[in-house]
């Protein structure tokens, strides 16, 4: 019985070194492995063997690519102040997990001090606007300063974003004040531009109209005086004897009557006729105007009321 109780308990030891004396390590993981507290080995993704109670797995290191974000405030060189986002992508040198493991206690806590070193040496030289361009710029050089600080430590930077430029309230309600008084002035010289466009086009057409207006009264009075001439040489050769002037007043005769007849077919017609000398030709016109108005009124008084037209004066 005691036999048999002293060899169970030495097979559980055995099993239990055994046990020990193996690991494993996952995918993109690598263990570091201490022997009496130096430094022994990197053991790499499987299964791994180490002596039991002599060696050690002091700790893991993921090779995979992190990323850490870093909300840095600072101020730029018109003197805003701006919040600026930078995430940093970086992973551990698979040949120097050594350094990245014993040489930095917190890593992720050193990149974020040497980032900000970056961006407060950086983007205090340029202007707001400048940020705003060139943010690439800034971003690469976070990654060349990170590149060389870390690489020491066996960190190898990825890449380096400005995820984030985020200016005072009240400055951004300035830049936006600014872009909207801008907008409006491009839009009022567009309005005027349009506007002057529409006012030449209109006078380029009232200038078209008066021309072929006026090419129409020359036209029209070109055929009056052939029609005229035309009249005249008809009556002259139908009754011998005649001058030019009196068949030229015969026409004008006729076409006065016809005037008149014109006029006195209409019962609502406005026009004053001003009393003159067929002779001697008008009198003086505001003398006549006055006696026209006057009779008009003389006139006007002896009609009904309810017959009486409205009258225009001119």
């Amino acid at each position: 019985m005691g036999t048999l109780m002293l060899i169970g308990i030495i097979a559980f030891i055995v099993l239990v070194i055994l046990f020990t004396a193996v690991f494993t390590v996952d995918q993109q993981t690598v263990a570091v492995v201490e022997r009496f507290g130096g430094y022994l080995k990197t053991s790499n993704a499987g299964l791994n063997i180490k002596i039991p109670l002599i060696d050690i797995v002091k700790g893991r290191l993921s090779l995979r690519v992190r990323q850490l974000d870093v909300p840095i405030e600072t101020k730029t060189k018109d003197n805003v102040f701006v919040k600026v986002g930078v995430s940093v992508q970086f992973h551990v040198l698979p040949q120097k997990v050594f350094d990245a493991f014993y040489k930095l206690n917190n890593p992720e806590l050193q990149i974020q001090s040497f980032v900000f070193d970056a961006v407060r040496a950086k983007v205090p030289k340029m202007t707001l606007d400048s940020v705003f361009e060139n943010k690439d710029d800034v971003a690469d050089y976070v990654k060349t300063e990170l590149s060389e600080q870390m690489n020491d430590f066996g960190y190898v930077i990825i890449k380096a974003l400005i995820t984030d430029i985020d200016p005072d309230a009240k400055v951004k309600a300035a830049m936006n004040e600014i872009n909207e008084q801008q907008r409006l002035r491009e839009a009022a010289v567009q309005k005027g531009e349009a506007e002057k466009i529409m006012k030449v086009k209109l006078a380029e057409a009232e200038a078209e109209s008066m021309r072929l207006n006026g090419k129409g009264i020359a036209d029209q009075r070109k055929a009056i005086i052939d029609g005229l001439k035309t009249s005249v040489e008809s009556f002259q050769k139908s009754i011998t004897g005649v001058s030019s002037m009196d068949v030229m007043n015969l026409v004008l005769m006729t076409q006065y009557y016809d005037t008149l007849k014109d006029i006195g077919s209409h019962t609502t017609s406005n026009t004053i006729l001003l009393p003159h000398k067929a002779t001697e030709g008008l009198t003086d016109m505001a003398s006549q105007l006055r006696e026209s108005i006057i009779t008009g009124n003389l006139a006007a008084e002896s009609v009904p009321k309810g017959n009486k037209p409205a009258a225009n004066k001119s």
